[in-house]
C-alpha cells in the first residue's frame, strides 16, 4: 500500500446532507397537502422534517467525521465536537459485516477501550474497509 499523507480525512458526501433538506422540505409538503386540517398530522409531519434538517445541520456543520495524522486519530464527538485519539489508546481497526434483508452493513469501528466509535459508508464517503486499511497502514508508522 502507498504511504499514506501526513493527515487524512474522510467526510460526509456532500450530496447527503441536501437530500436530507430535500427530505424535510418534502415532509412539509405530504403533511400541508394531506393534513386536511388535523393539527396533530401537520405537527407530527413539522417535528420529523425539523429532525431531518437538524441531522442535515449537523452533516453541513461537521462534515469531518474522521481524520488520521501521525499522533492519532480525530474522531466526532456528539453533535458537532472533536475528540483526538492518541495511537495508544487506540486497541482495535476492524470493520463490522451484517447481512440484513439480503443486503450486507459494513461499519467502521474503532475501539479505544473505553469508547467505541463507529462509521458507516455514508459517514466516511467511501468504504469501511478501505478506510480500516490506510488506518492500519498508519497506526504502523
Amino acid at each position: 500500500m502507498d504511504e499514506i499523507s501526513p493527515e487524512r480525512q474522510w467526510r460526509v458526501p456532500a450530496s447527503l446532507p441536501a437530500a436530507k433538506l430535500a427530505g424535510a422540505v418534502l415532509l412539509i409538503a405530504l403533511g400541508l397537502l394531506f393534513a386536511d386540517g388535523d393539527p396533530v398530522r401537520l405537527a407530527l409531519a413539522v417535528l420529523a422534517a425539523a429532525a431531518l434538517a437538524g441531522w442535515a445541520v449537523r452533516d453541513l456543520i461537521a462534515p469531518v467525521r474522521l481524520a488520521v495524522d501521525p499522533t492519532g486519530l480525530t474522531v466526532i464527538r456528539g453533535f458537532a465536537g472533536r475528540r483526538l485519539l492518541p495511537w495508544p489508546a487506540i486497541e482495535a481497526i476492524t470493520v463490522d459485516r451484517r447481512p440484513r434483508l439480503g443486503l450486507t452493513s459494513e461499519v467502521l469501528e474503532i475501539d479505544a477501550g473505553e469508547s467505541l466509535h463507529l462509521f458507516s459508508r455514508y459517514d466516511l464517503g467511501t468504504t469501511p474497509e478501505e478506510v480500516a486499511a490506510e488506518l492500519r497502514a498508519a497506526q504502523r508508522s
